[in-house]
């Protein structure tokens, strides 16, 4: 491609993927929609009364919850499926679901930035808090859209600095490893809460503004209405599998300080669940090492642990995909794909393809798939979904610097129907 067609084209592709963002992205999940579904009644006869209630924040965490928890708890989602933490925005009966649980299940790293003011709202004071990517290695969040990622040990939050994960609880007291989150006098431990960081300074949000939420007051984040921007550090750990079996043993260790008497059946499955993602890492590896040291293109920043655990690179187009791509962005990523002589670029099944289709148009490239996994369908919740979607989300990859005959892999159908969170009873 000559100098001066490839400014003509780097012109058009700017302004068709400007368009295609303006007029349908805006979300990292599929489009929620106004019409309530039924609670499942299977699920809730299919769990003792007594179970442990455990609820989850959204996809990747529900998976590793319930591959754990076996039948020994009822496990629900707190999002709908089909919207992802960026464009949730929570409802009055959610914080109830929350009042009703005996454990909620995080993510963490600031993905869930809308918990903590529904932990208040809820007022359970006996609520257990699994923070599933504590002590995970962080990358810190890039500040442009490329793909230089500084790499933290430890979710640790001070340079240098040990994360202090033992935060107060019920009357100031320290949470001792292995004992149960007690959260005292309606106080709770959620994204939004100021942890240990920099000796003892607040956690910067957005700039450098303190993250102070009053009561009733919009959660606002990054300018943007609508979403927000990642915090200090990468929350998409799930999405690298060694990390994910991190966030595995958290989550076990936290169930069984949660309820002691199933130890013996959440280590079996957390065992289990282990043995799977350890395979998946050995397939995930042998397939990607003849890549190794290149880059590949996904639409949005969520790609920085996969890639680091892989030994590849990753460029984005967007930093979230409430995020509109500027002319910068689409050269950016024109020019990666052309230095690296990529076969195809990755949009992901909620975002990215419209403006991912105009550009690989004008490359004469494909367009494959990448799933961050922060949505799906119902049956998304289900362990196994996590395994067979990392398996696709790398033939995608694959695809991307070998070719593929197929420019549009119709891996996943689009979700049309939202899932509301299953009710939950009260134990006394």
């Amino acid at each position: 491609m000559s100098k001066r067609n490839f400014k003509t084209t780097l012109q058009r592709s700017a302004w068709v993927a400007l368009g295609a963002i303006a007029l349908g992205l805006g979300s990292c999940a599929a489009p929620s929609t106004t019409g309530e579904a039924e609670s499942p009644e299977s699920e809730e006869a299919a769990t003792p009364e007594d179970a442990l209630q455990v609820v989850t924040t959204f996809l990747p965490v529900t998976q590793f919850t319930t591959a754990v928890a076996g039948d020994r708890a009822e496990v629900v989602q707190l999002l709908p499926t089909n919207v992802g933490p960026h464009e949730y925005q929570a409802k009055p009966g959610d914080a109830q679901a929350i009042a009703n649980a005996d454990v909620l299940v995080k993510n963490g790293l600031e993905m869930e930035f809308f918990l903590d003011d529904m932990i208040e709202n809820a007022g359970n004071t006996e609520l257990a808090i699994i923070d599933s990517s504590e002590d995970i290695a962080t990358l810190a969040t890039a500040d442009d859209h490329g793909h230089d990622h500084a790499k933290e040990e430890g979710h640790d939050h001070a340079e240098g600095e040990e994360h202090d994960h033992d935060h107060d609880h019920a009357e100031g007291e320290a949470h001792a490893e292995g004992e149960e989150h007690d959260h005292g006098e309606g106080e709770a431990h959620a994204e939004g809460e100021e942890h240990d960081h920099a000796e003892g300074e607040e956690h910067d949000h957005a700039e450098g503004e303190a993250h102070d939420h009053a009561e009733g007051e919009e959660h606002d984040h990054a300018e943007d209405a609508h979403g927000h921007a990642h915090g200090e550090f990468d929350p998409h750990v799930w999405l690298d599998p060694k990390r994910a079996i991190e966030q595995v043993e958290n989550i076990r260790d936290g169930l069984i300080a949660a309820d002691p008497e199933g130890e013996a059946e959440y280590i079996a499955n957390a065992e289990a669940f282990i043995a799977d993602l350890q395979a998946l890492d050995a397939d995930i590896a042998e397939k990607l090492a003849p890549f190794e040291g290149q880059t590949f293109v996904v639409f949005h920043d969520f790609a920085a642990y996969f890639a680091d655990s892989y030994g590849l690179q990753s460029e984005t187009l967007v930093g979230i995909p409430e995020e509109n791509p500027s002319p910068d962005d689409v050269k950016r990523v024109m020019e990666t794909v052309q230095a690296e002589g990529l076969k195809a670029i990755l949009t992901e099944p909620q975002a990215g393809k419209e403006s991912f289709d105009a550009i690989a148009g004008d490359l004469d490239i494909g367009v494959s798939v990448f799933d961050p996994l922060e949505t799906g369908d119902a049956e998304a919740v289900q362990p196994e979904y996590y395994l067979t979607t990392m398996r696709q989300n790398v033939d995608g990859l694959v695809a991307s610097f070998e070719g593929s005959s197929q420019s549009w892999l119709p891996l996943w159908t689009p979700q049309t129907l939202a899932v509301v969170p299953q009710r939950v009873g009260l134990r006394f």
